[in-house]
Order: C-alpha cells, then sequence, then structure tokens
C-alpha cells in the first residue's frame, strides 16, 4: 500500500487547517466514521465539528485542574457550540499523567505513564496526545476497540499530527496500533 505522509516545518496551530484536511480526505478514502480530536479550550474541536460534519467527532480536553484547582479551560461557549453540531467531549483523568503526575510532584520521580509518554514523544508531542486521547476516548466508551478512528493532537494550541488507530482500553495499552502516520511535525 502506498500512503502520504505530510511533515510540517514547524509544530503547532498553524498546521490545524492542513490536519484537518489531510485527515478529513483519509477519513473518506478509509470509511473511517470516528474522528478524535485534542483541544485545550474548544477552538480545534470547534473546527474539527465543522470539517468533519456527518462523522462522529469526540473531542478530549485536558482534565479539570489542569492549571489551576476546579478549572476548566474547554470555554462553557465552545461545548455549546460543539455539542450543538453534535460533537462529543470528553473529560476525564489523562492516562499517561494522572497518578503519575501526583508521584513525580509528591517523590520527584518519574512514573510508568510519564516514562511511556516521554518515549511518545520521541516522534512528537502529537504522538504521544494521539495515543493517549485514544484511551481515555476507549475507556469510557465513546470510542470501539474494533473500528479504526482518526486520531489529531498537537504541540502547545492547535493541531499538527493525525494519525490513523486501533484505538484500546488503557489495560491493554500495548495492543494499540498506529495503523498511519497521515502528518506530523519534521522537528
Amino acid at each position: 500500500m502506498d500512503s502520504k505522509i505530510v511533515y510540517f516545518e514547524n509544530p503547532g496551530v498553524e498546521n490545524t487547517e492542513d490536519v484537518l484536511s489531510i485527515a478529513r480526505e483519509r477519513a473518506k478514502e478509509l470509511g473511517i466514521r470516528t474522528i478524535l480530536v485534542a483541544s485545550t479550550t474548544g477552538r480545534t474541536a470547534l473546527k474539527a465539528v465543522e470539517v468533519f460534519n456527518g462523522l462522529q467527532v469526540v473531542a478530549v480536553s485536558h482534565v479539570s485542574g489542569m492549571i489551576s484547582p476546579d478549572t476548566q479551560q474547554f470555554t462553557e461557549a465552545n461545548r455549546k457550540l460543539i455539542e450543538s453540531k453534535g460533537g462529543l467531549i470528553l473529560t476525564t483523568t489523562h492516562a499517561f499523567s494522572g497518578v503519575s503526575r501526583a508521584v513525580r510532584k509528591k517523590f520527584g520521580t518519574h512514573a510508568i505513564g510519564d516514562l511511556i509518554a516521554n518515549t511518545l514523544r520521541v516522534l512528537g508531542e502529537g504522538m504521544k496526545v494521539v495515543c493517549e486521547i485514544s484511551l481515555m476516548a476507549a475507556d469510557s466508551g465513546l470510542v470501539r476497540t474494533d473500528e479504526d478512528v482518526i486520531a489529531i493532537g498537537g504541540t502547545d494550541s492547535g493541531a499538527d499530527t493525525a494519525v490513523v488507530l486501533k484505538p484500546v482500553n488503557a489495560h491493554n495499552f500495548f495492543e494499540l496500533r498506529v495503523r498511519e502516520i497521515l502528518c506530523k511535525p519534521r522537528f
């Protein structure tokens, strides 16, 4: 099988429109019906529900309290707009950093989730993100583990990475399969 991978010169938000377009075309070619998109404030997710009209878009947000206790970065306005367009929003514990972050803060050492996340980061922050959000969505029952999805993530803000992957529940992490890399920063 021949497939094209697009490499962006730089990571970040400036790649968002291209990532969504590339992912839309591949979803159409493969008949993929579910799109996962990481979104901190909801801006990227809002663009995704517009681009992927007719497909199921699951926006995966940061956990509440990420920046400060009892706060949520995903805006209520974006939440309402996304849901009105049929998108789903998942806010739950981050698969790699939940309790691992507590261990790191308390004891000054890294736990297994940190090691997995940092290993995936050798391929870029977005690659870590797409794997993590797929675990979170599978554990929440928002994606099936017997159907490929397209997962979209990024570095800091916006989207710069998209993959086709087979999601799994977190307890089956080593069965997760990134089937195709559609685009990512070159670094």
